[in-house]
């Protein structure tokens, strides 16, 4: 694997929400663009696959079909094989955080992934430092968004 083109990413996100509410809103990646901005668009094919377009601060969509590979509720894990402009894999891991009961959650997000897209290769180098930077921004804007629709009226939710 070429080093420029690999990724490993982990993001840790602690919310004010029971771990069951969490894992559902992040089991139904169709409802992501409602609260996550840089996820566009977000559309099932069918019961184990869907495509995304995902745009953070550059000025590239980056297209990728997610194909589930692992739900479980009961150890809070959601898998996902990603394919398309990027390829490799994704997982969140949804937990309860600080004392039982309380109703907080750690998500933690990692994703291993290799760069496909033709023209995101090319710049593979030169642009990788702003290429990190537009993903961490992407997930601090998907923190904010979780933890607002987590805050908002339980009709909304």
């Amino acid at each position: 694997m070429p080093r420029w083109t690999h990724y490993r990413f982990r993001s840790v996100w602690d919310l004010d929400a029971p771990p069951a509410l969490v894992y559902s809103l992040l089991a139904d990646p169709v409802r992501y663009p409602d609260w996550w901005p840089q996820v566009r668009r977000a559309e099932r094919i069918d019961g184990r696959t869907g495509t995304a377009l995902i745009r953070s601060v550059l000025p590239y969509g980056i297209r990728v079909t997610v194909t589930d590979l692992l739900h479980d509720p009961a150890t809070g894990v959601l898998e996902a094989a990603l394919g398309g402009d990027i390829e490799g894999w994704a997982r969140w891991t949804v937990r309860p955080r600080g004392a039982a009961g309380a109703g907080r959650t750690r998500a933690v997000y990692e994703q291993e992934v290799e760069v496909r897209a033709a023209l995101l290769r090319r710049f593979a180098l030169t642009g990788r430092p702003l290429f990190r930077l537009n993903h961490a921004l992407m997930m601090r804007a998907g923190r904010r968004g979780l933890r607002a629709l987590l805050a908002a009226p339980p009709e909304a939710v």
